[in-house]
């Protein structure tokens, strides 16, 4: 509790032990903390597993993460019920498709990964060449990359590429064969790799860009000035349609974005600005057709501060297992505190202490969304 949650350095936990009597040593502590932890690793890929399938949506971000002297990207996942984080070497949308499996290996072709390779511009022949072989689903990676390579997709050299169109497609295929984030919706800053199924914009990140624009006269300053008033406004009557839906409201919401950003202010700079944030238009309103997403990523930012301090006291892990194990503690720990649940408590449970409450799998206080008693 101390190392994960009270983000104390390992250093400074032997120094507090032997203060008090305790003998021991900093690999000793190392491994108390690190080894023959996998019932809490696995509790923690349970807890994301529950949270795709049953949430109404998922909140994502990423942060920078040292590993093995490496550079690497460390991704959340969660929303109000859960928090999971996921360390690996790339940012890659291709990398957010494989922590959305959840553990899973399999890459499975079904109609959401044609829809996928569809949508993403594979040619209507190699998607016809994947839909007319008998296998359907591969065991793991390597099996995969050889039904590729057997269909001849590792020789063509052609944009976009289609060997990582198609494995994208058949992760998106295996992650909604396991019945995550069938209706859900992904809410992002609007960093591409995350653009996956339903997905929604921040406004807050949307906004800031055009708060940062750089203005040179009194005219632009003017313009920027008005057009950030109106998106603010127009972002409380979205707040206020979450606490009360409907078809109408929906319909004048939507043409009054339009009279936004369709706007000339005689800036340019600006003019093309409210373009492109017209163009992401369905993913900035996804509120409208489903009331619970948020507006804003402010979860995934406090969520991922904790990482970032963790980085911050103990720079990078060397080891999987300790990557492994500070994701998941760190994840857990704010899955309790979003679900009301002690630290302290859990650890006791999941010690077996004697006198501690009982606390359940957390992934089962996820799926019901309710409170320990």
């Amino acid at each position: 509790m101390q190392y994960y949650q009270g983000q104390s350095t390992l250093p400074r936990l032997v120094t507090f032990l032997r203060s008090v009597g305790v003998a021991i040593s900093k690999r000793q502590l190392q491994r108390l903390l690190t080894d023959k932890q996998e019932s809490f690793i696995a509790e923690a890929q349970d807890v994301l597993r529950a949270g795709l399938q049953t949430s109404p949506y998922v909140s994502v971000d990423d942060t920078g993460a040292r590993h093995a002297g490496k550079n690497g990207y460390c991704t959340q996942i969660g929303n109000d019920w859960f928090t999971w984080f996921g360390t690996r070497s790339s940012k890659s949308r291709l990398n957010f498709l494989e922590l959305l499996r959840a553990g899973h290996t399999d890459y499975v072709l079904n109609d959401a990964a044609y829809g996928y390779m569809r949508k993403h511009a594979l040619p209507a022949p190699l998607i016809a060449s994947l839909a007319a072989q008998p296998e359907t689903v591969f065991a793991d990676q390597a099996t995969w990359l050889a039904h590729l390579d057997r269909l001849g997709f590792t020789k063509l050299d052609v944009t976009p590429d289609p060997v990582r169109i198609a494995t994208e497609g058949a992760l998106w295929g295996c992650v909604q064969s396991h019945k995550f984030l069938c209706d859900a919706v992904v809410l992002s800053d609007d960093a591409g790799q995350f653009n996956v199924g339903k997905h929604a914009l921040c406004w807050v990140h949307a906004e800031r860009l055009v708060h940062k624009l750089d203005t040179f006269t009194d005219k632009h300053r003017a313009a920027q000035t008005q057009v950030r008033g109106l998106i603010w406004d127009f972002y409380a009557d979205l707040k206020a349609y979450r606490r009360k839906p409907g078809p109408r409201r929906a319909g004048a919401l939507r043409k009054r974005f339009d009279r936004i950003f369709l706007r000339r202010t005689g800036f340019a700079t600006l003019d093309r600005l409210l373009k492109r944030l017209h163009a992401n238009k369905a993913e900035l309103l996804m509120v409208l057709d489903q009331p619970q997403t948020p507006l804003h990523t402010n979860g995934s930012e406090n969520d991922i501060r904790c990482y970032v301090t963790r980085r911050k006291v103990s720079a990078g892990t060397r080891s999987d297992v300790g990557r492994d194990c500070r994701d998941a503690f760190l994840g857990l720990a704010k899955t309790c505190d979003k679900l009301g649940i002690a630290a302290w408590d859990y650890l006791g449970s999941r010690l077996k202490v004697a006198g501690h409450m009982v606390i359940q799998p957390l992934d089962r206080y996820v799926r019901g969304r309710f409170r320990p008693a």
